[in-house]
């Protein structure tokens, strides 16, 4: 079981609320909520690492990921603004690993909530 712990301040918004629910879908390896909520042409950029692109590879990374399902996720701050948001927080993993991350999100428009690209920052601490 993932423990879920958010600032105060994340929410008061519809778009907010969003990212809010997407960041623990991706803790707790939820593939179809993540599935639902992505274009077809999504584009992944893990910063250092990879770049995924379309439906098929970011579902496929998510499948290899899944095996690392977060006993902990932490999000400080979570920040909208028309077709952008972002996200910054902690993960700790079951076996003990601990991430830090920041999160930088774009809609497919400003109403629609499908995510059309993520750019992640990720470091072990």
């Amino acid at each position: 079981m993932t423990k879920i712990i958010i600032a105060s301040d994340c929410g008061n918004s519809p778009k907010r609320e969003f990212l809010k629910k997407l960041n623990i879908a991706f803790a707790k390896g939820d593939m179809a909520f993540l599935d639902a909520y992505v274009t077809d042409s999504i584009r992944w950029e893990i910063v250092g690492n990879k770049t995924l692109e379309g439906k098929e590879a970011f579902l496929k990374e998510l499948d290899t990921m899944k095996v690392s399902i977060a006993s902990e996720l932490v999000l400080d701050k979570i920040l909208t603004h028309g077709k952008e948001g972002a996200v910054n927080g902690t993960l700790k993993m079951q076996d003990g690993k601990k991430y830090a991350f920041s999160d930088f999100y774009e809609f497919s428009s400003g109403r629609d909530a499908k995510v059309k690209s993520i750019i992640s920052y990720v470091i072990k601490i």
